[in-house]
């Protein structure tokens, strides 16, 4: 019954390289990755300029739900070129996507859980929106603001501090559980999960 209405697509934004593999910048792909992990499949590349995996999330019956988590393999500020792609092949209505991305203005490891909305600078969702305007699902991951004087683009292009690292995996995973929790309850009960 769910399939009928196809799947959602799920995009981990980031920057493709393994010298960004590690940037604040790209949270999203770990989130992605560790989807992926959980769906017990690897990345293939797809036409549309992204990596993706096909598989399902929740509980296995009625409540699970067909989704394509992907990579866009494009640079940051030009994602929304590749998830349109997705989006046109696998035919996703725009309310059944969602974009995980870094989050300046939210302290570090918090998220918050959203339908819709402006882009707060964010270059990945500027991109998106630009392409298929803002009425898609966010889960966005708090990376808190550059410290002192450091420039937000040098902040998010660096590698969480080692600090940071102590808890990402942690909070890594709380994103992934945060998106599997959306996708199968729905915004709100996801929200008052997740919501910090």
């Amino acid at each position: 019954m769910t399939d009928a209405a196809g799947p959602w697509l799920i995009v981990g934004l980031g920057n493709p390289g393994q010298e960004y593999a590690a940037n604040r910048h790209n949270v999203g792909f770990m989130v992605a990755d560790l989807l992926a992990g959980r769906m017990g499949s690897k990345f293939k590349a797809h036409k549309a300029r992204a990596q993706v995996v096909e598989g399902r999330i929740g509980a296995p019956g009625l409540s699970s739900r067909r989704v394509v988590v992907a990579k866009p393999m494009s640079f940051m500020n030009l994602s929304g070129g590749p998830v349109t792609a997705l989006r046109d092949f696998y035919k996703v209505p725009v309310e059944r996507i969602v974009a995980v991305h870094d989050e300046l203005d939210i302290d570090y490891g918090t998220l918050r859980l959203k339908l819709g909305g402006g882009d707060n600078g964010h270059n990945g969702l500027k991109s998106m929106t630009k392409s298929m305007g803002p009425d898609y699902h966010r889960v966005r991951f708090g990376i808190g603001r550059p410290p002192g004087r450091m420039q937000v683009a040098d902040f998010v292009l660096k590698d969480f501090s080692s600090a940071e690292r102590k808890e990402l995996d942690y909070f890594v995973d709380r994103a992934a559980d945060a998106v599997e929790s959306l996708v199968v309850d729905g915004l709100e009960r996801a929200q008052s999960t997740y919501n910090s």
